[in-house]
């Protein structure tokens, strides 16, 4: 093979280029792995997160899962009215009813109490004379209540029917005196009259009548 000496046999420059250029390939090429070494390339910019890190950030995303041989959650409801059942306030309505809405001297009002179930299913209420409380006012003082004198009162259990109004079946006659628990015994004093007006209230086993009955005395 040719090294293609000069003369004087040293080598060619030709060779010598040659030569340098092989070393600046090879160094070239070491500067490039290097690099590949470092940049990583298809890895993305930040760092790689670590296996066992990213299993245990999909497993916290994850929607848990129930086991199945666990009981099935029970979630309480409100208990379903039935026939029977004793009457809620919300369910009844009381209402003050007088047999007139103007009395003529010497007449006396009848008092009586109408009862209405609003509900869906038959209930059950104490609608007896001693569960019952009528009250006359007029204006903001009282002149009568009819538990101050009441005699022999009793408790009666009444099955309502849904939307069926009760009323009393024998009327409380008034005779337009005041009451008091210590004048039961004799004469009472009569309450103004000449087109004074009254207002009836009634409560039956605590529930009270949302309006009250007014009347007039002559």
């Amino acid at each position: 093979m040719s090294t293609n000496r000069t003369p004087d046999g040293r080598l060619s420059p030709a060779v010598y280029r040659r030569r340098r250029l092989v070393v600046l390939l090879g160094l070239i090429a070491v500067i490039v792995a290097i690099v590949l070494i470092i940049v990583r390339p298809g890895a993305s910019s930040g760092e790689e997160q670590p296996k066992d890190a990213a299993s245990a950030s999909d497993s916290k995303d994850a929607p848990e899962t129930s086991d199945p041989s666990a009981p099935p959650t029970v979630i309480p409801t409100e208990a379903v009215a039935v026939d029977g059942d004793a009457c809620k306030p919300a369910q009844v309505t009381v209402e003050a009813v007088t047999d007139k809405t103007e009395y003529a001297a010497g007449e006396n009002p009848n008092l009586s109490v109408t009862i209405t179930n609003t509900g869906k299913n038959t209930c059950v209420l104490n609608a007896g004379s001693a569960a019952q409380v009528f009250t006359i006012k007029s204006g903001d003082e009282q002149y009568w209540t009819s538990t101050d004198c009441a005699v022999d009162p009793v408790d009666a259990e009444v099955a309502l029917a849904p939307n069926t109004p009760v009323s009393s079946s024998v009327p409380i006659i008034w005779d337009r005196t005041r009451s008091a628990p210590d004048t039961c015994e004799g004469a009472r004093e009569a309450v103004p009259a000449g087109g004074a007006s009254y207002h009836l209230s009634v409560t039956v086993s605590g529930i009270e009548s949302a309006e009250t009955k007014q009347f007039l005395l002559y």
